[in-house]
């Protein structure tokens, strides 16, 4: 038996697309409770967020208004966003869901921002819901050992792999505990840069540009 777990955020879909979905939710709600002559754009919002600047106090300054960060907050968190996996990704997992072999997902945020993503990306069709963990539901963040061995302890005697992007926390526990790690290459995207340095054993056991590759490391 194959165990693949899957980190969402920058892995299974872009973070940066749920970013943007969320500004344009907040662009329409501010939208609907103003009158400015210049309309703010989903795209303003991106711009000051790759400045470097406070989004939401960019969105006040420009439209005049006094909002409080609470408020902003909740809108980006609790909206539902527009995701879709791209044809990569239907592809992976559709090969591994017709080997039969089980995929999991162990994610870090809240619970219903993570849940929001993942019905958005219609992950159910893949990934049964006992196999999903959300560290606010579960109780623990990666790299918590804890969060690896509960697949260890439900499927016993398998070979296990992690798929991830972020060196700081993805792969340092499932090196430990023997797991074949696999890398996600920055494409330039990536809300989490990996252009930082970390410790050797932070390193996955293989790096990839393209999410297809793991077909050839997995089989």
């Amino acid at each position: 038996m194959k165990v693949i777990c899957f980190d969402l955020d920058d892995t299974l879909y872009k973070e940066i697309d749920y970013l943007k979905s969320a500004y344009q939710e907040i662009c329409e709600r501010i939208h609907s409770v103003t009158s400015i002559e210049n309309r703010l754009a989903c795209e303003d919002l991106v711009e000051a967020y790759y400045r470097g600047e406070n989004v939401f106090e960019y969105v006040n300054r420009s439209c005049h208004i006094d909002l409080p960060i609470e408020t902003y907050l909740n809108w980006y968190r609790l909206h539902e966003p527009q995701l879709k996996l791209s044809e990569a990704v239907e592809s992976v997992l559709s090969f591994f869901q017709e080997k039969q072999w089980i995929i999991g997902l162990i994610t870090d945020g809240r619970s219903i921002t993570q849940r929001n993503k993942i019905k958005a990306l219609s992950l159910s069709r893949f990934i049964d819901n006992s196999n999903i963990l959300i560290s606010e539901e579960f109780g623990s963040e990666k790299p918590n050992l804890k969060n690896y061995l509960y697949f260890q302890e439900k499927y016993p005697l398998s070979s296990y792999y992690y798929i991830g992007d972020n060196p700081k926390k993805d792969f340092i526990t499932p090196n430990q505990l023997g797991w074949t790690t696999i890398g996600l290459i920055d494409d330039g995207r990536n809300i989490h840069k990996q252009n930082v340095s970390y410790p050797k054993e932070n390193a996955p056991s293989y790096w990839i540009a393209e999410i297809q590759e793991v077909k050839q490391i997995i089989r």
